[in-house]
């Protein structure tokens, strides 16, 4: 039975989603003002391990994240760089769409807020009429807070001191009221609306976008945890205030901060490491299962040890499964499990369910990798000692289902569908046999060499050989 961490109720509860069956889940994106670095990293990696585990589950998983292209930041560095706001949020946008294909995350809509400029005029209208928004001279619009009786429950700030927002201004009816329109300001970009010329405030975007795509109550919403207050609590109050529908979001889950030392990874704090730079010095799989093995609401830190481990992590797990490959290559079925095999059928199986106990015990993926860990072993010391295809065949279906979740270990198991890859590998291995026999080293060599390039690595041993993908 799968329980999540409910931010909201601060325990974990039993997963039902309101819909059985559909999982609706919204996690907010960037703001594209500048490169998407690590720190961003991790909450889209969590995410994606987190919709991996549901659609392993059985749920169908529909999953948006938003990016914010009209910002009070963007706009300034418009004006420092003397370039359109729009150049600005097309080259970020394109940076972040970019890291996520590299470490093959896949969202199914990437909404921008410049393109539901109507949809959030239309949302902020509704909370005027209703009571809970007014408009200020200026022709800003504010969310009235005391018009909603449950805010601060999300973050636990109860206390009205402690609801402070971004913005100041003696205009508003109380300090913690905040603007969910603001009026254009000279040399800005705007829009026209109802209260005159200006944009959508922060909050009010993700509001509107989450429950066009995903309904008027939808079951996760997802983030950093630094978006609590005031994003996320000024979300779930203007989103219920404005639908009637209480609760908005069924689960609210926030993934622990990235650090580096002490610090938490931020552009403000000027430590921040882009995901592009990371990239130039490892490989996208290693970034990958660094970030996927560790628990979603722990604090991560950055340093070269941590993605050291994660690649020997990565080679220990490619290895398992290409030495699992390449007896499944040669080794034919048998009819009949030795003592021995049957010990390791039922290890493997206790493994599997290891994995999956830890994983809807709140997604527990850093306790899960102990199981894919201990699954390695067992190929490794007892597995592949004495192998017999029906085990191996076990311990491999094992490997495909975890990288299910883990997505790290894809272009091992990617075939064209009609080219027999790994037939044509074993011809060519062959022919450089022979030639090694003949003692035609140079040619042999060579062919070694090519193969190399290709992503494909020999290893002798007496007059055999193997072959291994990089």
């Amino acid at each position: 039975m799968l329980k999540v961490f409910n931010t909201l109720s601060r325990r974990l509860e039993v997963f039902e989603p309101f819909n059985p069956g559909l999982v609706l889940m919204y996690v907010c994106g960037p703001t594209v003002y500048d490169y998407t670095h690590v720190g961003h990293l991790r909450t889209y990696v969590a995410f994606d391990v987190i919709k991996r585990y549901l659609k392993l589950a059985g749920y169908d998983v529909v999953h948006v994240q938003n990016i914010t292209d009209i910002d009070d930041k963007i706009i300034r560095r418009s004006m420092a760089e003397g370039r359109s706001w729009r150049e600005i949020a097309d080259e970020f946008t394109k940076d972040y769409l970019e890291g996520l294909t590299k470490l093959g995350i896949e969202v199914d809509l990437h909404p921008r807020v410049t393109e539901h400029i109507s949809e959030i005029i239309e949302f902020i209208q509704l909370l005027i009429e209703k009571g809970h928004a007014y408009v200020a001279p200026s022709g800003s619009v504010y969310f009235d807070v005391d018009s909603y009786a449950d805010y601060g429950e999300l973050s636990g700030r109860l206390s009205k001191e402690e609801w402070g927002q971004e913005e100041f201004a003696k205009e508003k009816k109380n300090p913690y009221d905040f603007a969910l329109w603001k009026a254009a300001k000279p040399g800005e970009p705007y829009w026209d609306s109802p209260w005159g010329p200006g944009r959508p405030g922060w909050h009010i975007e993700c509001s509107v976008m989450s429950t066009l795509y995903l309904g008027s109550r939808f079951d996760i919403h997802g983030g950093g945890s630094d978006l609590i207050f005031p994003h996320h609590e000024n979300e779930r109050a203007q989103s219920e205030a404005a639908l009637g529908v209480k609760p908005w979001v069924r689960y609210w889950l926030h993934t622990g901060m990235l650090t580096v030392g002490r610090e938490k990874m931020s552009k403000s704090l000027g430590n921040i490491v882009p995901v592009k730079d990371l990239l130039r010095e490892w490989r996208p799989e290693v970034i990958r299962l660094w970030l996927a093995t560790v628990h979603y609401r722990s604090v991560v830190s950055f340093s070269d040890a941590a993605l050291h481990q994660a690649q020997q992590n990565y080679e220990r797990l490619a290895n398992a499964l290409q030495s699992l490959q390449e007896v499944l290559r040669r080794e034919e079925y048998s009819f009949k499990l030795s003592d021995k095999g049957r010990q390791l059928m039922r290890e493997i199986s206790s493994i599997r369910r290891g994995f999956h106990e830890a994983m809807e015990d709140d997604f527990n993926v850093s306790k899960a990798f102990s199981y894919i860990y201990k699954l390695t072993s067992l190929v490794f010391s007892e597995i592949l000692e004495n192998p017999e295809a029906t085990v191996v065949l076990k311990a491999h279906t094992l490997l495909e289902e975890v990288n299910r979740v883990l997505g790290v270990l894809d272009k091992f198991f990617v075939q064209a569908p009609q080219l027999p890859v790994d037939q044509l590998i074993e011809l060519i291995v062959e022919v450089r046999r022979r030639l090694r026999a003949a003692k035609e080293y140079e040619l042999a060599d060579w062919i070694r060499g090519e193969l190399l390039k290709q992503g494909i690595r020999l290893y002798d041993k007496g007059s055999e050989t193997y072959w291994r993908l990089l």
